[in-house]
């Protein structure tokens, strides 16, 4: 029988993301002529209603746009800063390790992980105000509105929200989240039980205080909560209870314009953000993996596997040892993506030889991204995070702040030690791929030290194995994010055994969808193909 022919209108934009709310957000946007910015916007904004955990306005970001008519292409940095009063000494008596999956530090009490002094000076709302007076078309008002109603009305826990809000990290020595649930009474209201348990799959979630603060937000602007009403709120709550942030560090936070790094592969070119953000080491796995054929080794076969992972372990090696805030180690660029330096770390794999990544510093999984693309062109990829949540609501505002304190080493004298106004290095890349002047691909990913490694599969699956945006994001992938290769357990057992021979210490995970959560959109020729990785709970939507 003849193939069945498609029969949808090719949309004209395009956006995709973890969340269904904030897919509609951001479609319902595209639709009323809004720009891809401004859908990404009424998207985070309401990804910031139902993935309280995962971001909000109280946490950080990094965004990556390109608008073809202007030829502007630009990196928004809306990472976090230390305060000013995160002095370098602040905890070096109080340091008791590192978290063993290298995801931040420990000290007494975890008071950088939890509670007031655990909060940086949060930058993503900043970026976004930015980014909307650069590349908006509608009121900025008006994309406060699906996520006003969306906290007014209420929305059901998920299942990947359910899983999130049940998460305990003790076993890396960092606390279960239903004790930053329930470090406020604000955050006992409105995400816990009457019997004191988290809310379950199903249950309503309704957040008035929240819905207030954004229509503040949309009202006055992004001021409010750098100097105005919210930042009154913040500020009286951090005084009250001992906190790091000021006035002061909110009045002068500033986002950052980059330029992103562009680098070759195949053909095409790569655009990442740069350092503090982790574009640095996708663009490192990809020099190296461009001198070699991967679709000759097979997919996800034990050479391949082997060949990647060791380019994702001497990336990773580099990043700790060479990447940390511009402003404060000058990161050297030019010889960490030279053709000398990934000519010889592919010598060394073919000589067989393994890269020792005893550790890797890291992001919190608990982050999220969205990618759109509009009528017009335009591009852009946001990721966005509480990094390790802080549990504080400040009272009355219904957001809760992030703990990226915990991203900092406490011993001074270190790449990520404390220092004030510093921004810790972050492996969130959101990432745009273009063939000439066309962009053809927007990918990123949530997922913490496994963000890098999950964008890259996306784009080799794609470039090197002509996937489309679903079948790369759902292929099963493996991670090198330390001497262990984790995989998936949808990766074949004789894989396994292929690899423990090779000498590696493998360890197969037991979910079907596995590190990091791929999100992206492909333009080949125009026509607009989305991905959204099964393990969140979003989806691709097309705008005709």
């Amino acid at each position: 029988m003849p193939r069945p022919t498609r029969r949808l209108p090719p949309a004209k934009a395009m956006l995709t993301a973890p969340q269904p709310e904030a897919v509609e957000a951001g479609a319902d946007i595209l639709r009323a002529g809004g720009s891809a910015v401004d859908a990404m916007l009424a998207c985070a904004f309401t990804q910031g209603v139902v993935d309280p955990l995962m971001c909000g306005i109280g946490g950080l970001g990094t965004i990556q746009v390109f608008d073809p008519t202007t030829g502007r292409h630009q990196i928004i940095d809306g990472m976090g800063t230390c305060p000013a009063a995160a002095t370098p000494d602040l905890w070096a008596r109080d340091f008791l390790g590192e978290c063993p999956d290298g995801f931040g530090f420990v000290v007494k009490g975890n008071v950088n992980e939890i509670g007031r002094r655990a909060v940086t000076t949060p930058g993503i709302l900043a970026a976004f105000a930015l980014g909307h007076r650069q590349f908006g078309k509608l009121p900025w008002a008006d994309l406060f509105a699906p996520a006003i109603r969306v906290a007014t009305e209420g929305w059901p826990v998920r299942p990947h929200v359910a899983g999130v809000f049940a998460t305990n990290e003790a076993p890396y020595k960092r606390l279960p989240y239903i004790d930053k649930l329930r470090l406020t009474p604000d955050g006992t209201e409105l995400y816990l039980r009457p019997d004191g348990t988290t809310k379950k799959l199903g249950d309503i979630i309704t957040n008035p205080d929240l819905a207030n603060t954004l229509a503040t937000l949309a009202r006055d602007g992004a001021d409010s909560f750098y100097t105005g009403e919210i930042a009154a709120r913040i500020i009286a709550d951090q005084q009250q209870h001992g906190g790091l942030l000021s006035a002061a560090d909110l009045a002068g936070y500033a986002p950052r314009v980059n330029s992103p790094i562009a680098i070759r592969y195949r053909g095409r070119t790569v655009a990442v953000p740069p350092p503090p953000a982790g574009g640095i080491t996708v663009a490192q796995i990809l020099r190296i993996l461009e001198r070699f054929d991967l679709a000759a080794l097979g997919h996800n076969s034990p050479e391949y596997i082997r060949v990647v992972a060791e380019a994702m372990k001497i990336a990773g090696r580099d990043k700790d040892e060479n990447i940390g805030d511009p402003d404060f180690f000058t990161p050297p660029l030019a010889r960490m993506l030279s053709d000398e330096w990934a000519d010889t770390q592919a010598a060394q794999i073919r000589r067989g030889e393994k890269a020792s990544l005893t550790r890797a510093l890291t992001d919190a999984p608990h982050t999220t991204t969205l990618s759109a693309v509009d009528a017009d062109g335009m591009v852009v990829s946001v990721t966005h995070t509480l990094a390790t949540p802080s549990g504080v609501i400040p009272p009355g505002t219904g957001f809760m702040l992030n703990g990226a304190m915990n991203w900092y080493d406490p011993r001074p004298g270190h790449p990520s030690s404390i220092a004030p106004g510093k921004r810790r290095f972050s492996t969130m890349a959101p990432t745009i791929v273009f063939e000439g002047e066309t962009p053809v691909m927007t990918i990123g990913a949530p997922g913490g030290a496994w963000i890098g490694i999950a964008i890259l599969q996306g784009i080799v699956n794609v470039l090197d194995f002509g996937m489309t945006m679903q079948e790369a994001v759902q292929a099963p992938r493996f991670s090198a994010t330390s001497d262990k290769i984790d995989i998936s357990n949808r990766i074949p057992r004789a894989t396994e055994r292929a690899l423990v021979a090779m000498g590696y210490d493998v360890v197969r995970s037991p979910l079907t969808f596995a590190f990091a959560g791929v999100h992206g959109i492909t333009m080949w020729d125009g026509t607009l193909e989305g991905g959204a990785d099964p393990q969140r709970d979003g989806y691709p939507a097309g705008v005709q």
